[in-house]
């Protein structure tokens, strides 16, 4: 008799610099999930609208929706100032979240064990999702995170210039029409705010451990 193929889902959402890209990182490597970063979709969009002299057509985004592949998400530098910024104004018009649902739900089928990370994942793309996931953090944490990270293409970049543009971000992300920020019910918080990058894996390592011991032989 075939044996049965098991299927598992994670679906992870949380703020900015919380830690929830690292996060989906080490569980898709440590689990051997297929990894897939909503945000790259719509970074792609974004770098297709500018190669092509901003044309923001609906049929031309339907049509680059349709050609998107890991690879081609792969291929390009997705993270110029200029494509950050335009990705950041898409995500939130509906007609192209509906484009890019279609690759996100194939990207699901075609997989049997995925880890999903972005907005909207938990709520909308995968509301069955065997385990969901939200990471928190505080705004100071969040920040000295950040200013490493720009201070190697900024030196003179501070500390409350960083602060102040991670607030006003979670702000409109939390407030924003279209796909706010918000805690999905049934998700577990992660919190890592005190948390080193070690404390954070082994955390995440036994969260997902148990999630499949209890789908495979149910509640012990």
């Amino acid at each position: 008799m075939k044996k049965k193929k098991f299927n598992f889902s994670i679906a992870i959402d949380g703020g900015s610099a919380s830690g929830k890209t690292t996060g989906s990182k080490f569980i898709s490597k440590m689990f051997g999930f297929k990894l897939l970063s909503s945000g790259k979709l719509y970074r792609y969009i974004a770098f297709k609208i500018i190669k092509n002299k901003n044309n923001y057509d609906h049929k031309f985004i339907n049509k680059i929706s349709k050609e998107i592949t890991l690879n081609k998400l792969s291929a390009y530098n997705l993270y110029l100032p200029e494509i950050t910024n335009l990705s950041s104004i898409i995500a939130k018009k509906k007609k192209i979240k509906n484009s890019l649902k279609k690759f996100q739900t194939d990207f699901i089928r075609k997989n049997s064990k995925v880890v999903i990370e972005g907005r909207d994942i938990a709520s909308k793309i995968m509301p069955n999702a065997d385990l969901k996931i939200f990471f928190k953090c505080t705004i100071e944490e969040k920040a000295k995170r950040r200013l490493k990270e720009f201070r190697k293409s900024n030196k003179r970049i501070s500390f409350v210039e960083v602060k102040k543009t991670l607030k006003q971000r979670d702000f409109n992300d939390k407030n924003r029409k279209e796909s706010p920020l918000l805690f999905t019910k049934g998700a577990v918080l992660v919190d890592t705010t005190n948390l080193n990058l070690n404390q954070m894996r082994a955390k995440l390592k036994k969260l997902v451990e148990g999630a499949i011991k209890k789908k495979k032989y149910g509640s012990l």
